[in-house]
């Protein structure tokens, strides 16, 4: 554990079972003790206290294995999210309906923190925020500073004292913990459906840095690519020829294309192909064909060298 966030759980389902077993008894009995210690009054007296909601937050923790993996996600969907979502949006994802009133309550922004940047949309007394926790951890945390702005489906009792259920605003209680609860991660849950819906380069992001930079292998470092190389972008290029979708690559066959490297080097560069996983072995066989890795690297590489770089430089004066 590290502060207030789990980063490594044995079992995770257990973890869950254990916090959906909260009892609002229990903190009860637990405040009770507390008041019975500081204010000893209350046993000459025979007073009790009632506990009462004044701010209350929930958070939906998603823990990802390293920082690699969170780093780029979490950039590319606080920025998205910060220009995409809108009044309507914010009002959906904390259960409420878009009215004139609302629509002047309703805020977004980015705050950089030194722990990193945080997202937060506001409505009213509650607000919904995106964070980055220990680069493993990303929360999502409602916080509100007035309970009765939720509704949910309750007994009321009116002043004539006859009781009614109906929808109502949550009570200042301890006990409305649970339903708060509930209505809280019906936040989280809508939040994140409208999260899983952006766009996520972040794995675009991680093969790129995969195969620029060096590998180590065996021992033996391999050098990553240079995909704006002359030398290595014709290398490439060949790989991609009509009959070797058909057939696969052989040594033999991309030796025409490629005379400038002897035997061996051509076996040294399909085996950094392999280990990059731009191409795989065909099983029982000496050919190879690109991977979907290897084939949108390489168009991907050739198209922004003809149709971006070399344009751009042809105006350019020394």
């Amino acid at each position: 554990m590290a502060d207030n966030a789990f980063i490594r759980v044995g079992d995770w389902a257990r973890a869950q079972q254990l916090a959906d077993g909260f009892s609002p008894d229990t903190l009860h009995a637990i405040l009770d003790r507390y008041a019975q210690q500081c204010c000893p009054v209350l046993d000459v007296s025979g007073q009790t206290y009632q506990g009462s909601l004044m701010q209350v937050e929930d958070s939906t923790d998603r823990v990802f294995r390293s920082e690699e993996i969170i780093k780029p996600l979490y950039e590319e969907l606080s920025r998205q999210a910060i220009f995409s979502v809108k009044a309507e949006q914010v009002a959906s994802f904390l259960g409420k309906k878009m009215t004139p009133q609302l629509a002047q309550e309703i805020g977004s922004r980015l705050a950089t923190r030194i722990e990193g940047p945080c997202i937060q949309h506001r409505l009213g007394q509650v607000s919904i925020k995106m964070y980055d926790k220990f680069h493993r951890v990303l929360r999502l945390e409602t916080t509100t500073n007035d309970v009765s702005c939720f509704k949910h489906y309750r007994k009321g009792e009116h002043r004539d004292h006859h009781e009614t259920h109906e929808i109502a605003p949550l009570r200042k209680t301890i006990y409305s913990l649970i339903d708060l609860r509930q209505i809280l991660l019906g936040c989280h849950r809508r939040y994140l459906e409208y999260l899983s819906a952006l766009d996520d380069p972040s794995a675009g992001d991680r093969n790129l840095h995969r195969l620029t930079r060096p590998k180590i292998v065996d021992g033996h470092t391999l050098q990553g690519f240079n995909f704006f190389d002359s030398t290595q972008q014709t290398s490439l290029r060949a790989l991609q020829r009509p009959e070797f979708n058909i057939q696969g690559i052989r040594r033999a066959d991309l030796s025409r294309f490629l005379p400038n490297l002897s035997v061996s080097s051509m076996t040294r560069y399909l085996g950094r192909l392999r280990k990059f996983g731009l191409i795989k072995k065909v099983a029982h066989s000496d050919r190879h064909d690109l991977t979907r890795l290897g084939r949108s690297a390489i168009a991907a590489a050739c198209r922004i060298t003809a149709q971006i770089i070399v344009p751009a430089l042809a105006g350019a004066t020394a």
